[in-house]
């Protein structure tokens, strides 16, 4: 585990608490390993019977991955790895057992919204935002399954329209889209959060898992491939031009190539 990431048990419920708040919570691999390893411990302890995420600070849930990260690439091949990393780390938090919430305050972007899109239940504080603004940031793109967990969550519409538009929803528009459970006031994103639990806390268990486990079948049934989309993406040059201006505070100039 890293100080990155802050798991904590709190009676019934295990709470991971990504922990970059100067960086708006941004993904490290170290917090991705540390995050499969809180679902394992989860699912590993009879007595958990809820997980819960949240970002620390107001500012941000998670505003994606680092994106120093991908300096580290040099061929669409690191792309369709990362992706498939990341296609991990999310169907092992969608597969927890035992019920999951993000609790989202501030920013919810690109890998964050993923994480978020793979917890059962979500609720947001009135200045949350969510979406994934990279085709005016770094230009890379989704793997197969966050695209299906965004159209499942939000329509083909809807997900089209977050995607080309780069725009980020409100959490009352989220919220109108079924995405978010509940919108909570300002400062009490914390009571929201406990009442949700408590009231999934008094439920049976095996039932809950049944809907969970139904819903994601029903969800990657028919998920067909997508690493030639990812290759093709992550290995032109507008992603490592966009990476370069990304990172330098630069507007980038896009090509198409």
């Amino acid at each position: 585990m890293t100080d990155q990431l802050v798991v904590e048990r709190d009676g019934a419920v295990l709470r991971v608490t990504f922990n970059r708040p100067a960086q708006r919570n941004a993904m490290t691999w170290a917090m991705y390993d540390g995050l499969t390893e809180a679902c394992e411990q989860a699912d590993g302890n009879d007595g958990i019977r809820a997980l819960v995420l949240r970002g620390a600070g107001d500012e941000a849930f998670v505003a994606g991955t680092d994106i120093s990260h991908f300096t580290e690439f040099t061929s669409g091949a690191d792309g369709v790895a990362y992706e498939a990393r990341i296609t991990r780390v999310v169907g092992r938090l969608e597969g927890v057992h035992v019920p999951t919430i993000a609790a989202v305050s501030g920013y919810c972007l690109g890998a964050g919204l993923a994480l978020a899109a793979a917890c059962d239940l979500r609720v947001a504080t009135p200045d949350a935002r969510f979406g994934v603004p990279i085709a005016r940031t770094v230009g890379n793109c989704l793997s197969m399954n966050t695209y299906s967990l965004l159209v499942h969550h939000l329509g083909p519409a809807r997900m089209l329209d977050m995607l080309l538009r780069a725009r980020m929803y409100t959490a009352e528009e989220a919220r109108a889209a079924g995405f978010v459970a509940e919108v909570c006031a300002d400062g009490e994103l914390d009571t929201c959060v406990t009442s949700v639990v408590d009231r999934l806390l008094q439920h049976a268990p095996l039932t809950m898992w049944a809907a969970k486990e139904a819903v994601h079948r029903l969800r990657t049934a028919v998920l067909p491939e997508g690493d030639d989309i990812v290759e093709r993406v992550f290995g032109s040059a507008d992603f490592r031009h966009g990476v370069e201006a990304f990172l330098a505070k630069r507007k980038p100039t896009w090509t198409g190539r």
